[in-house]
């Protein structure tokens, strides 16, 4: 007796489309969300009327109200910044370093600052602001 072999069709799924819709979604959703987060001090910043959204990862040197300062979370005294700079410029060559001062210290104290950044030899600096609110 002979028995009749059986054709057997195999049964596949195309998930092309569901991949492509998958991958427009996880689009979607990192353009859409916002990635700009302030660790650390509370402080007044300064506003501007237009501003740039630039991420920035590693050293962000904070300036109080009482002018103090913090590199990250370690309070640094003035007369040290420079030396505490030096030492952390070769690890930051290429990210730069964000200045993130109170609205309310004197002008002169910032402009120390940054010409303590400056001959850090930190060749990047971005100086944090927020949106002047227009009403």
């Amino acid at each position: 007796m002979r028995f009749r072999e059986k054709n057997s069709k195999r049964v596949t799924i195309n998930i092309t489309s569901l991949i492509d819709v998958l991958f427009l979604l996880l689009i979607f959703f990192m353009v859409s969300s916002t990635f700009l987060e302030r660790p650390g001090m509370k402080l007044d910043l300064p506003k501007a009327s237009k501003r740039e959204a630039v991420r920035m990862q590693g050293y962000t040197l904070f300036v109080t109200s009482d002018e103090t300062l913090y590199l990250n979370d370690e309070t640094v005294e003035l007369n040290a910044l420079k030396a505490r700079l030096e030492a952390i410029a070769p690890e930051i060559e290429d990210e730069g370093i964000v200045l993130q001062a109170d609205e309310k210290i004197r002008y002169g104290l910032v402009v120390e600052v940054m010409d303590l950044i400056k001959q850090s030899g930190i060749k990047k600096m971005v100086v944090a602001t927020e949106i002047k609110d227009e009403s």
